[in-house]
């Protein structure tokens, strides 16, 4: 998989692009290399890169933005090496899309370890390239009390048609949300649907994005009709799904 995969590090400090850039090469992946997020989504799409290593503290540019524009346009991965240590800056790198999180200063094995992580669980998924989009093969919609959620364009539909943006960490709590209905979904399960088994996430993340979800689809989030938390257990879909 190595010879197949193409990883751009983003960096504006050359010794971490030199570094990671030959631990990669060594590794037998193809290594490009950016200082900044200028030309980001341009050379994700024309090198058809697999996944971007990205640091956050970019100058003239958000790291954590540029991760949510990427994954809204592409499935390439997003591993974020960035100097920002704090849990919180965590959570937000992964409730915008991010695939892993790595602070500085870190390990070189660790990070390929990571890079490896990632790409593999990305293998198996069908990929869209930037700026395009997948004409489906098949319908996989669901649809509870008049919302229309189409997992393979990725659309979330009011019962008023109006279009509901959701961000790459909303989407999956959605997704295992319908998938597993009337169901009570511990945090752990929850964390394992959205994130994957082999992305660092933490408990706190999910009750983020259930809120910021709760917000967007519920009459009054304040008291929520689909998503119910559960006392001690977690939280459940507490709707009809049905599956199209």
């Amino acid at each position: 998989m190595a010879e197949e995969s193409r990883v751009l590090i983003v960096d504006d400090e050359p010794d971490i692009r030199e570094i990671v850039g030959l631990m990669l090469e060594d590794a037998g992946y193809k290594v490009f290399s950016l200082p900044s997020g200028e030309g980001l989504v341009d050379m994700v799409r024309d090198e058809g890169i697999d996944l971007v290593i990205l640091d956050l503290g970019l100058p003239g540019a958000d790291g954590l933005t540029l991760t949510r524009e990427l994954k809204a346009q592409s499935d390439v991965g997003v591993v974020i090496l960035s100097g920002r240590a704090e849990t919180t800056e965590k959570i937000i790198g992964l409730e915008v899309g991010a695939d892993d999180y790595l602070a500085k200063p870190f390990e070189p094995r660790e990070l390929l370890a990571r890079v490896r992580s990632v790409l593999r669980r990305l293998a198996a998924m069908p990929k869209t390239e930037v700026g395009q989009s997948d004409v489906p093969t098949e319908i996989q919609r669901y649809t509870f009390r008049d919302w229309q959620f189409d997992v393979l364009s990725r659309t979330l539909t009011s019962p008023d048609g109006d279009t509901v943006t959701l961000s790459s960490g909303e989407f999956n709590l959605l997704k295992a949300l319908v998938e597993h209905p009337n169901r009570v979904l511990s945090r752990d399960q929850l964390l394992d649907f959205t994130h994957g088994m082999d992305t660092p996430a933490f408990d706190r993340s999910v009750d983020v994005q259930v809120v910021r979800l709760r917000k967007k689809i519920e009459p009054n989030p304040q008291k929520p009709e689909f998503i119910k938390t559960v006392r001690n257990a977690g939280y459940i879909f507490a709707t009809k799904v049905e599956r199209s």
